[in-house]
């Protein structure tokens, strides 16, 4: 999906110069309906239709702006923030399948978080590298008072801290951060294919989290669970709080218990659980 489905004022607020405006916009935008938003989804879906498309971004800008208010705390611009939100926003409104009878604002946030937290991660050793007053004051000196590549010797570290009037430790501490070594997530198009993959995407890939299959694995485990407790609900009480006592419970209860509690013989619990189950089958396979 291209950037230019939605306005460039509305995808990329950092550069407005005024966020609160961007915001305010943004809130009066009407949510849609779970009608409208299955119609235009469906739409987008089959016939390709990018103002559909359009609109089911519009609409969830404001909830992009409520999860990027949730990392304030990183110390990065907001607007930044929003605006790789709003990416992810669009890479889920492309991915989005209405059938799944999952509202879009459910599936949206794994795609706009991941797009976040990457970039949280890109950043995340600018704003580290220097938290302190004399920190910061070493960020922008100690470089141009090195008087040579590499390391510095001690005679050095000594005559910048003196100079910069910061403890020889500090010093030690920033050029240990200064002379750490970036690796991207990804390979980008520059390198070698012949050469060994050393990005961290190619040992960190995991295929658990996928936001599409933990989306569906758990629409689906709904949907299970609600079939489950509506054969439950067709069993007589007894019926229901054997199979409970027996299947859904940590501490199960043997034969012989529910024997006792309901004063008939173990066989008899066993017949009865066995024709329960077969109902529980019946009516979830309907």
């Amino acid at each position: 999906m291209s950037k230019a489905l939605v306005p460039s004022h509305l995808l990329a607020p950092a550069g407005t110069g005024n966020l609160d405006a961007y915001i305010q916009e943004v809130y009066k935008i009407p949510v849609l309906t779970l009608e409208e938003e299955k119609d235009l989804a469906t739409r987008y879906r089959d016939e390709e239709d990018i103002d559909a498309a359009r609109r089911l971004v519009l609409a969830h800008l404001r909830f992009v702006v409520h999860v990027a208010k949730g990392y304030a705390g990183y110390g990065l611009n907001l607007g930044d923030l929003i605006q790789e939100g709003n990416i992810g926003l669009m890479k889920a409104v492309k991915r989005f399948d209405p059938e799944r009878e999952v509202r879009l604002v459910s599936f949206a946030v794994h795609w706009i978080r991941a797009e976040m937290h990457e970039f949280i991660l890109r950043n995340w050793r600018i704003v580290k590298v220097a938290t302190t007053k004399a920190q910061r004051k070493l960020f922008f000196n100690l470089r141009k008072s090195k008087k040579r590549l590499g390391w510095l010797s001690m005679d050095e570290v000594n005559t910048v801290a003196e100079h910069l009037g910061v403890k020889p430790e500090t010093v030690l501490e920033m050029e240990s951060r200064l002379s750490g070594q970036d690796i991207g997530f990804d390979l980008t198009a520059a390198d070698d294919d012949d050469k060994p993959q050393v990005a961290p995407a190619a040992y960190l890939e995991s295929n658990v989290d996928d936001p599409e299959s933990t989306v569906a694995d758990n629409d689906e485990s709904d949907h299970n669970n609600g079939l489950l407790y509506r054969g439950l609900d067709e069993l007589d009480e007894r019926s229901q709080d054997i199979i409970r006592q027996r299947w859904l419970t940590e501490d199960k209860s043997t034969l012989q218990e529910l024997a006792d509690i309901y004063g008939v013989s173990a066989e008899r619990i066993r017949q009865l659980e066995a024709n329960a189950m077969k109902k529980l089958r019946a009516s979830i396979s309907a």
